[in-house]
């Protein structure tokens, strides 16, 4: 009995051997491919693809590399410290624009564009509050392409965007996204804020700041200047200064080396001295004199005793509790306007006719 059963295993043993055997030569005769494979037909690209190429393609030579040296001997001379950015030409005239604080700080700067070649740049002024800034190529190169421009008046969530920039120094680097949300504030290192900024969900890390935010025909919707991200890296959530803003903004630049910026001549109470205080509205610290807050007879805090003076409740008729809204609702009148200002005093209010001025 003990021997039949040997035997049977045995002959299972050499069963399954064969079998395995079998299987390897099949394998190595008939299935194994030693030599380079003929290419599978690839068809037609999709519709989208034929887009998001042909806006590279027609939009990539508009774009910029920027980078800057803070200090020390120049550029490909040692020790010198720097960063790099995005940016775009803006027109024939040689200039490029791109944020605030990609120079912000910077000796020297410099710009590579289509050709390849690093052009040395003029920083001929900044819109802090926007966080844009305007150079000036010191060489003016032939064929130089100004980006087209959009308009961001009637962007929708959910519409499709490319970013186009130089993301950890590596150049012309494509990303697509959608709009995710409109209207959002971004804070500037002014102080103020950012009204109407895009987010998008566009792969934006460092070095795309300063470049285009496009729409799918290749216009510029925005200017990529900041993300949301633990790591330092792209999360998911970029913001860009929006086209409308930048086409307001960039000429007043480059006319005067500054942007307009709409005030009323005051100075004002931290918002957190306002909350300690219990007090709803913008504080009045100082009036200017001259300014058109004097003219109109408002007043700031007494500062013999420190008591509170003047406290602007609304402009037109709108509430403002910030200074970011207050600085948001003078833009919104618009240099050389009046604006209806609603005055707490003495916890009596009333409003007054100001004129908005330049405190540039």
């Amino acid at each position: 009995m003990r021997r039949s059963i040997g035997k049977y295993l045995v002959i299972w043993v050499l069963v399954l051997l064969t079998v395995w055997v079998g299987q390897q030569f099949y394998r190595d005769l008939f299935l194994t491919v030693a030599e380079p494979r003929a290419i599978t037909p690839r068809g037609s690209l999709a519709d989208f693809e034929r887009q998001n190429i042909e806006v590279f393609e027609t939009i990539a030579p508009s774009v910029a590399y920027i980078f800057t040296r803070s200090g020390g001997f120049g550029f490909g001379r040692r020790p010198a410290g720097g960063g790099a950015g995005s940016g775009f030409i803006w027109d024939r005239a040689g200039h490029i624009v791109t944020n605030h604080h990609v120079v912000a700080g910077a000796s020297e700067v410099a710009v590579r564009l289509e050709s390849g070649d690093a052009i040395r740049a003029t920083v001929i002024g900044a819109a802090p509050d926007y966080d844009l800034a305007v150079l000036r190529l010191k060489r003016l190169p032939g064929g130089l392409q100004p980006i087209p421009i959009g308009t961001s008046a009637d962007l929708q969530v959910g519409q499709a965007v490319l970013a186009i920039g130089n993301p950890f120094g590596l150049s012309r680097t494509l990303t697509t996204g959608i709009i995710s949300a409109l209207d959002r504030r971004l804070p500037a290192d002014t102080g103020r804020e950012i009204a109407g900024v895009i987010q998008t969900d566009a792969a934006i890390n460092p070095g795309n700041s300063g470049g285009p935010l496009l729409d799918s025909a290749g216009r510029l919707i925005g200017v990529n200047t900041a993300i949301i991200s633990d790591s330092g890296s792209s999360a998911g959530i970029g913001f860009a200064v929006p086209v409308d803003v930048v086409n307001r903004i960039v000429p007043q630049v480059i006319a005067n080396g500054k942007a307009v910026r709409p005030g009323i001549g005051i100075s004002t109470v931290s918002e957190e001295t306002a909350a300690r205080l219990g007090i709803d509205g913008i504080i009045i610290f100082d009036v200017a004199p001259g300014g058109s807050a004097a003219s109109a007879g408002l007043r700031g805090v007494d500062q013999t005793n420190g008591t509170v003076g003047d406290v602007i409740a609304a402009i037109d008729g709108k509430p403002v509790r910030t200074i970011a809204e207050l600085a948001e609702a003078l833009e919104r009148v618009g240099v050389g306007k009046s604006a209806t200002v609603t005055v707490v005093r003495n916890r009596q209010s009333f409003t007054v006719s100001v004129d908005v001025i330049d405190i540039s």
